[in-house]
């Protein structure tokens, strides 16, 4: 049980991800896209994977959270926060797990690292922006849409620094997810996405409620800051990666995590995945103008049924990124079967996307040191149990 007298405590959940091994030996490594020296990594051989931990586990709090909270608002244009009396992102959430998924890797033909938000607090790497946006708006009440993800990390976020939200989310949203925000404290609205979309709804709610804070889950300069500390990260994580791979909705994750590697001096590529059946992000990169989907696309990956990439992210996307993969559902399922097989890990079909990207492209990345984004892990279990057995 959590001691609320600590302040750390709090965010330690039942599902927090520690490894100890009394004989492991430590190994510093200099960082590749900075020279802050209190970057090394660690490792720890077990089985057919190697993890690697980020040294915050090892180093103080405050010094983790001085790199984290690097004064990113600055380099976003039109970002200005106010003081917050909240402890700031840096503070708050887990560090990414580092996984060197030599089976899987094998098997795909690449050195591979999968970077795990299935361990982030409410389970996916939507905390990191949920968090900071609750933390820094002065409105006391959140109003949002999701397919679950956000929903829940807001919710938790909102709990946290005493705020309340609303959060509109398709009637088909996984059931895991709405217990989730419900269970968090927030307030669940479900819609027929065939009848009204998500944005339509939020809209009539924000003229209901004057003054709520109305907060997309990607298209929120906020949001882009929040998630920047991911890519912060990993650009001083100690790990040489010829490229890294990760989904693409609305495009908040790759923003971020563009924002951040570029704000840390990393040069690294960055690929986005996405699937076929919801393809607005590859088909706006080919004509170099923003296009959307005309309706919500029905790809089992729920995290990027969105109709279009966000105005802020696609500022940064449309450069920032160095192509997207498109992907098949067929080569999702085989990725959430093969991330659980091969590298013990649960993760949704949006997480898996990356490592799709690798099936789908194989001579693009053949040879090449990648890093996958695993997103999150919040999946239906019937589902994933469906995907198991094929």
């Amino acid at each position: 049980m959590n001691d609320e007298s600590n302040p750390d405590s709090e965010f330690r959940g039942a599902n927090e991800f520690q490894i100890r091994n009394p004989k492991a030996e430590r190994n510093e490594r200099p960082a590749l896209c900075s020279d802050l020296e209190l970057r090394a990594s660690f490792e720890f051989r077990h089985s057919d994977f190697v993890i690697v931990q980020s040294p915050s586990r090892r180093l103080s709090k405050s010094r983790f959270s001085a790199v984290l909270n690097r004064p990113l608002a600055r380099t976003i244009r039109g970002v200005t926060p106010e003081a917050s009396p909240h402890p700031p992102v840096g503070e708050v959430v887990r560090p990414t797990t580092l996984i060197e998924a030599q089976r899987l890797g094998r098997r795909l033909g690449v050195a591979l690292t999968i970077a795990s938000e299935t361990f982030q607090h409410t389970g996916s790497f939507k905390f990191r922006a949920a968090y900071h946006l609750a933390s820094q708006v002065r409105q006391r009440h959140i109003i949002t849409a999701s397919s679950g993800n956000f929903g829940q990390a807001l919710a938790r976020a909102c709990e946290l620094v005493h705020k309340s939200c609303l959060v509109v989310m398709p009637s088909t949203s996984a059931r895991i997810k709405v217990d989730a925000v419900r269970e968090f404290g927030g307030e669940v609205e479900l819609i027929e996405v065939t009848q009204t979309t998500r944005t339509a709804r939020v809209r009539e709610l924000a003229a209901l409620h004057g003054d709520a804070y109305i907060a997309s889950p990607y298209d929120d300069p906020l949001v882009i800051e929040g998630n920047a500390t991911l890519g912060t990260e990993l650009a001083d994580a100690g790990q040489s990666f010829d490229c890294i791979i990760a989904p693409v909705g609305g495009g908040g994750l790759t923003s971020g995590l563009i924002r951040g590697l570029r704000a840390s001096g990393c040069p690294v590529q960055v690929y986005g995945a996405e699937p076929e059946l919801a393809n607005d992000a590859a088909r706006s990169l080919r004509s170099g103008s923003l296009l959307a989907n005309e309706t919500e696309p029905p790809t089992i990956a729920d995290g990027v049924r969105t109709l279009s990439l966000g105005q802020h992210n696609w500022a940064i996307l449309r450069d920032g990124l160095e192509g997207i993969i498109e992907v098949s559902e067929e080569q999702i399922k085989e990725s959430v079967r093969l991330l659980f097989t091969l590298a013990n890990l649960k993760v949704e079909p949006t997480g898996a996307l990356g490592v799709a990207a690798l099936l789908a492209a194989p001579k693009l990345f053949y040879g090449h040191t990648v890093c996958c984004i695993a997103s999150g892990g919040n999946v239906d279990p019937e589902l994933f149990r469906n995907i198991l057995v094929g």
